[in-house]
C-alpha cells in the first residue's frame, strides 16, 4: 500500500527494524555526515537514521526538527518506498501494459479491464487542503531548517532531496527535479539546474520573455515523490503521474499559497518562490556523488517568499559522496524499472547494470542476444541515443552468458575478448556536468568496448576457444564431496 506521508514510511522503518533513532545532540555542520557516510557504506547499506535532535550552525541546542537519511539507502527500502516487496514487480507491472496479449477470448477481455482501467487512476488529484500548509511562515528564515553542510570544503549547506516544482511556460506542463540547493542566506539559494534537465529547458524559456519563473520546493511526502522528482523520465511525463503509477495511487497536490503551482498536500516543508530570469551567483564547490568536489560556477538564485509546513515535520536529508551511498540503490531502482521501455526499443538487450563504481554515468555493462556482425555497436550507438543514458561514457557490450550485475564477470571478459584496435568505437556528444574530466563542460568523448565473441564476419579467422567448465555429470558425482566440506 502506498503511504500517506513520510511518517508513515518511517513508522514502517521502525517497527522493521530497519530504522535507528538517534537521540544524542548532533551538528547539521558536518557530524550527520560523518555518522551516516560509515553507516552507507557497511554491507546492504545500513539502517535509516533518524537524528532526533539536530544542532544548526550558530547553536547550542536542538532545534526541534527531526532529520531523516539513507531511508532509500538499501535495496529493500528501496522497494517499500516504491509500495511494492520486490523492485522487480514494477517493470513486470510495465511489461504487462507495454506488450498486452492479445485476448482470446471474452474471459481474458474481461481479465484484462482491471489493468486497462488502473492506468486511468494515476493523474494527481487536486484537494482542497493538506497538511503541509499546517503552519504558513510569510517571513520567511531558512536558517531555521536543519540544511546540513555535508563535506568540508562545500561552499555551505545544500537542500539535497528536493522536489523542484516549475511550470512550462506556454503550456503550463508541470516538470519536477531533483537538484541540489545552496543555501546563500535566509531566503534564497542557488539553483543547480544542469542544462540537460528539465528544469533548466523550462527556464530558458523565461529567460527568453524576461520573466521571473515562480518556483516551489517540496521536501518529504510519500517517498515515492522523491525518488520520482529524480527519474529519468521522458519530457511531457508528468513526475507525480508516474509517482501515482508506482504507488498504485494518485497523488494529492494542493495549491501554493503565494505561487500558481501545486506541491503534494501531504509533504513535510515546502518553499515558495522565484528564480529571476537575470540573476546568476557563485555556486559551489559540493561533495558530489562522483566521490570529488563538483566546481564552482554560475547558477541562477531561487528566492523564498513563503514557507509553509506540517506541525512537527520532518527534514529528509541525503549524503553523496564516494561510493557507494545512498543514491546507489536510488539509481539502482532506475536500472530495474526502466529496463523494459529500453528494450521496447532495443530488444536484444537481455540485461544492463549501472555499476556502483561507475556512478550511473561512467560505465554501462549491457548483455545481448548478438545476431549479426557488427550487432553490439549498433547496440552502443543506439544507447547513446536514449535519454540520460546519452552521457555513458564507457560501455561494455557482452554475451547473453555474462551476468553484467557481476561487475568482477564483465571485467574478465572484457579482458579476454577485447581487441582495443577493432572492438572500441570512439564517439564524441554530451557528457554529464559532473564530469570533470571532461575538456569542455557538458561535451566530450565516449567509448564502447565490444566484448562479445567475434565471428569470422568480423574479421576475426581465428579460432575462438571455448570457456573452461566442469561437466554437469562430474559435479554430480562430487555433490557429497562438496556438502560435506561445505559443513565442515
Amino acid at each position: 500500500m502506498p503511504y500517506k506521508d513520510l511518517g508513515e514510511f518511517i513508522t514502517r522503518l521502525d517497527q522493521s527494524g530497519a530504522l535507528t533513532r538517534i537521540s544524542d545532540p548532533i551538528r547539521a555542520d558536518l557530524e550527520i555526515t560523518a555518522v551516516s557516510d560509515r553507516v552507507m557504506k557497511s554491507p546492504g547499506g545500513g539502517k535509516a537514521l533518524l537524528f532526533e535532535n539536530v544542532i544548526r550552525p550558530g547553536e547550542t541546542e536542538p532545534c526541534g526538527i527531526p532529520v531523516l537519511v539513507n531511508m532509500y539507502g538499501s535495496r529493500t527500502r528501496m522497494a517499500w518506498a516504491l509500495a511494492v516487496e520486490d523492485i522487480e514487480e514494477i517493470p513486470e507491472r510495465i511489461r504487462s501494459f507495454i506488450k498486452p496479449e492479445i485476448p482470446s477470448g471474452i474471459i481474458d477481455t474481461l481479465k484484462r479491464l482491471p489493468q486497462i482501467v488502473e492506468l486511468t487512476k494515476f493523474p494527481p488529484k487536486i484537494v482542497s487542503s493538506g497538511s503541509c500548509q499546517d503552519v504558513v511562515v510569510d517571513n520567511p528564515d531558512l536558517t531555521e531548517l536543519p540544511v546540513c553542510k555535508c563535506w568540508p570544503k562545500d561552499g555551505g549547506a545544500f537542500f539535497t532531496l528536493p522536489q523542484i516544482i516549475t511550470k512550462n511556460l506556454n503550456d503550463g506542463n508541470r516538470n519536477v527535479g531533483m537538484y541540489r540547493m545552496q543555501v546563500y542566506d535566509r531566503t534564497t539559494t542557488g539553483m543547480h539546474w544542469h542544462i540537460h534537465h528539465g528544469g533548466s529547458g523550462q527556464f530558458q524559456d523565461y529567460i527568453e520573455a524576461g520573466k521571473r519563473m515562480e518556483v516551489a520546493v517540496a521536501l518529504g511526502g510519500d517517498p515515492a515523490l522523491g525518488y520520482s522528482a529524480s527519474a529519468p523520465l521522458p519530457d511531457g511525463i508528468d513526475e507525480y503521474l508516474f509517482a501515482g503509477f508506482l504507488r498504485k495511487k494518485p497523488v494529492d497536490l494542493v495549491k501554493c499559497k503565494t505561487v500558481d503551482l501545486h506541491v503534494p498536500a501531504n509533504a513535510e516543508i515546502v518553499l515558495e518562490g522565484y528564480v529571476d530570469p537575470e540573476e546568476r551567483r557563485i555556486e559551489g564547490p559540493f561533495g558530489d556523488h562522483t566521490g570529488f568536489y563538483s566546481l564552482e560556477d554560475e547558477y541562477p538564485v531561487f528566492h523564498v517568499e513563503a514557507i509553509t509546513h506540517r506541525e512537527n515535520p520532518i527534514y529528509p536529508h541525503t549524503i553523496v559522496g564516494k561510493p557507494p551511498m545512498e543514491d546507489f540503490y536510488m539509481g539502482w531502482a532506475t536500472e530495474r524499472i526502466f529496463l523494459p521501455l529500453i528494450q521496447m526499443v532495443l530488444p536484444e538487450i537481455l540485461d544492463y547494470s549501472l555499476p556502483v563504481e561507475g556512478i550511473f554515468h561512467n560505465y554501462v555493462f549491457v548483455r545481448i542476444k548478438k545476431r549479426y556482425p557488427g550487432h553490439a555497436f549498433k547496440v552502443m550507438n543506439a544507447i547513446w541515443g536514449l535519454g540520460q543514458l546519452m552521457f555513458s561514457k564507457f560501455i561494455v557490450i557482452v554475451d547473453e552468458w555474462v551476468d553484467v550485475q557481476n561487475s568482477s564477470e564483465v571485467m574478465w571478459v572484457l579482458g579476454n575478448h577485447c581487441e582495443p584496435e577493432r572492438d572500441t568505437l570512439m564517439v564524441k556528444g554530451p557528457r554529464d556536468a559532473l564530469d570533470h574530466s571532461a575538456p569542455l563542460a557538458h561535451y566530450g568523448s565516449k567509448m564502447g568496448f565490444d566484448a562479445t565473441k567475434k565471428w569470422p564476419e568480423e574479421g576475426h579467422t581465428r579460432p575462438w576457444p571455448d570457456r573452461i567448465i566442469m561437466g554437469d555429470e562430474v559435479l554430480a558425482r562430487v555433490k557429497g564431496f562438496i556438502d560435506k566440506m561445505n559443513t565442515e
